[in-house]
């Protein structure tokens, strides 16, 4: 990878905790680039360069990059495709990306909009344009770091909850990648299987709360113990409702144990009134919960968990379509030869 200009420093620009924004502009032409890079440092930004949308991915995911203005069309990896592909990737999605063009047709603003892009700024420059676009979307930039630091605090603190009991070290990530597997089985958006990722590694962050003592109890818990077991959704959905970019989550933290047939916690609901992507990690959760060892039993196989997921949904546990659906995506063909399937 050959990046033109390594971060410039330039007069400090006072952004959030005095740190100076960072500044990638992309074009393969080397005098257009040159050009923009100077006016952003004249305004007190630090300015890298690269050359293509090759070179451009790497140094986004690399650098502690706050924006990027790239040019549209530049040979091999174009700036359409560049941003789709840093959008789609977890660590520079939030990355902000203008898209800088003299396409001035509906149809490359419409194809840069399909991309993901921030904004536009067209060739010539207007200074007085390009300053206001970069400083609304370093601000933006700001603000979703700051909900993102939020979100990584609690993914840490999830998964320390989750080493506090060697026999659920990893479970959330499996079932994080159930969950996902199902969803795109069902064909469901990429918003909604985002949402099913988080959403599954959150799940129990409402442990927190629970003592040692009953999550670690090696045989059954009493009704009390169980009782307070039940409040962890309730606990998991207080800590979580302070974030408002983890509001499409929570209905997954909260009803994970909910039932369709209305005996499931803490809410008891039923039927349709359960969210599908809280059904979806339910059935993930079930499956985990079998096919790993716990201390009050042995894991079972794959296939007996897949013939008890069947099982239950017979039984009203959860929709026998998505437990049929699951249950093909993990290669438990055999458990459609059980009488259980006929049952629908």
């Amino acid at each position: 990878m050959q990046i033109n200009e390594a971060w410039h420093l330039s007069p400090s620009v006072a952004v959030g905790r005095g740190r100076t924004p960072r500044i990638l502009v992309v074009d393969d032409d080397d005098t257009t680039g040159a050009l923009l890079a100077r006016f952003l440092r004249e305004d007190g930004y630090l300015v890298a360069r690269a050359a293509n949308g090759v070179d451009a991915l790497h140094a986004a995911s690399e650098a502690d990059t706050d924006l990027v203005l790239m040019d549209v069309m530049m040979p091999g990896l174009n700036g359409f495709e560049a941003c789709r592909r840093l959008k789609a990737h977890r660590a520079t999605r939030l990355l902000p990306v203008v898209l800088v063009t003299a396409l001035a047709d509906d149809a490359s603003r419409v194809a840069g909009i399909h991309a993901g892009a921030d904004g536009f700024l067209s060739k010539p420059y207007n200074r007085q344009e390009l300053r206001a676009r970069v400083q609304a979307l370093l601000r933006l930039k700001r603000h979703t770091d700051g909900l993102d630091s939020a979100e990584s605090l609690l993914r840490s603190l999830a998964l320390t909850i989750e080493a506090r009991d060697a026999y659920t070290v990893g479970h959330s990530e499996r079932l994080a990648r159930h969950a996902v597997a199902l969803g795109v089985r069902l064909d469901l958006s990429s918003d909604d299987l985002a949402v099913l990722e988080r959403g599954a590694r959150l799940h129990d962050i409402g442990k927190i709360g629970i003592p040692d003592a009953i999550l670690l109890k090696p045989g059954p818990l009493t009704s009390d113990e169980f009782a307070l077991m039940k409040q962890h959704p309730l606990i998991g959905d207080r800590i979580c409702g302070t974030l408002r970019s983890l509001k499409a989550e929570r209905q997954i933290i909260r009803w994970h144990h909910e039932r369709a047939d209305g005996s499931g916690y803490p809410d008891g609901l039923s039927g349709d009134g359960i969210p599908l992507l809280a059904q979806i990690v339910a059935i993930a959760d079930t499956y985990d919960a079998i096919t790993t060892d716990r201390p009050y039993r042995r894991a079972r196989s794959e296939d007996e968990a897949c013939k008890e997921l069947l099982a239950d949904a017979v039984r009203g546990a959860w929709p026998l379509e998505l437990a049929r659906a699951f249950v093909a995506e993990h290669d438990g063909a055999a458990a459609f030869d059980s009488p259980l399937c006929a049952a629908s």
